[in-house]
């Protein structure tokens, strides 16, 4: 049972790498028509709409369920009304934490930055993650989960260096990459030590309805509904928001919260170590290649993140 409780956490954590490190390509995609704020708006209210049924059948569902096999899902992620109250202003700043705020701080910033550089300063959030939760959340950390965090970072970055991808203008712009991972570090602690008695779509569901206003009030003040929405560049840009805010938000964020209360909140945040795998598969899929030294690379990231997973075992997660 424990091996296969490991190899669904790894299942998450390739998943999440995965649907994240594709999302850099839809961002670009949907600013080809539309602003920054747009795409943003757009991924947090499709986020929000896919998942307001499981928010509706909260409220219309009574306190305990009869669970069936066809609902085992949605009947899980059901809680007591008055748990469910009791934690809802902590699944709102969930949501504006770890989404809202860097979802807009991202599509800024890669208005001037490439996603090489967005995608090492995504990877401070481990580091982010333990100082914050050992400051704050009583996280306790050991050697070899802070050696495995640098580690799998000083990878990282030697990726990069050695595709020569590294650039650093506009130092402004990347700073709010830095303020989303600060951002992240909070969310990943503060779900996994105070969230815990809520299930993983719950959270999703109630942060992301909770954001449907805010995110058509963006788009009525930036004009998007004054555009020609069926203009073919307009629409697919839309098509790719969209899909960003289902699979890159709606989805990836109940699995992420699944991973948090499985994995504990450090291992979840080195998902921002997966991410290059991707990015490259996606660029080998465009002709780009790959040298054996960022093969290297690869393993020492690699590494960092099995230090991280060996560390948790030794410390109880908070």
């Amino acid at each position: 049972m424990h091996a296969n409780s490991k190899l669904v956490n790894w299942l998450l954590f390739s998943l999440l790498s995965i649907i994240w490190g594709s999302s850099f390509i839809l961002m670009k995609a949907g600013m080809t028509a539309l602003s920054a704020y747009q795409v943003a708006a757009i991924r947090m209210l499709s986020a929000g709409l896919v998942l307001l049924p499981i928010v509706i059948r909260q409220f219309t569902q009574p306190s305990s369920p009869k669970k069936s096999p066809a609902d085992s899902l949605i009947s899980q992620s059901l809680v007591e009304k008055s748990t469910l109250r009791k934690k809802m202003g902590l699944i709102i700043l969930s949501g504006l934490l770890g989404s809202f705020f860097p979802a807009f701080l991202f599509c800024i910033a890669e208005t001037r930055i490439d996603s090489s550089l967005a995608g090492i300063l995504n990877a401070l959030t481990p580091l982010f993650t333990i100082i914050l939760g050992a400051l704050f959340f009583q996280l306790e950390v050991n050697f070899l989960k802070m050696s495995g965090v640098i580690i799998g970072f000083v990878g990282l970055v030697l990726l990069f260096i050695s595709g020569g991808h590294i650039n650093t203008q506009d130092i402004g712009y990347a700073s709010l990459v830095l303020i989303a991972t600060i951002l992240y570090g909070l969310n990943v602690n503060m779900v996994g030590k105070h969230l815990k008695g809520v299930g993983s779509v719950t959270i999703a569901a109630f942060a992301f309805a909770f954001l449907i206003p805010p995110s058509l009030a963006i788009l009525w003040y930036t004009g998007y509904f004054k555009l020609a929405l069926f203009m073919e560049n307009v629409f697919l840009s839309t098509v790719a928001s969209a899909v960003l805010g289902i699979f890159g938000t709606a989805i990836a964020s109940i699995l992420f919260y699944m991973l948090v209360k499985r994995a504990g909140t450090l291992f979840s945040s080195l998902v921002t170590y997966g991410i290059p795998f991707v990015a490259i598969g996606w660029g080998l899929l465009y002709g780009e290649t790959i040298s054996f030294l960022q093969v290297i690379c690869l393993g020492v990231i690699l590494s960092g993140v099995w230090m991280v997973n060996k560390g948790s075992r030794l410390v109880k997660q908070p």
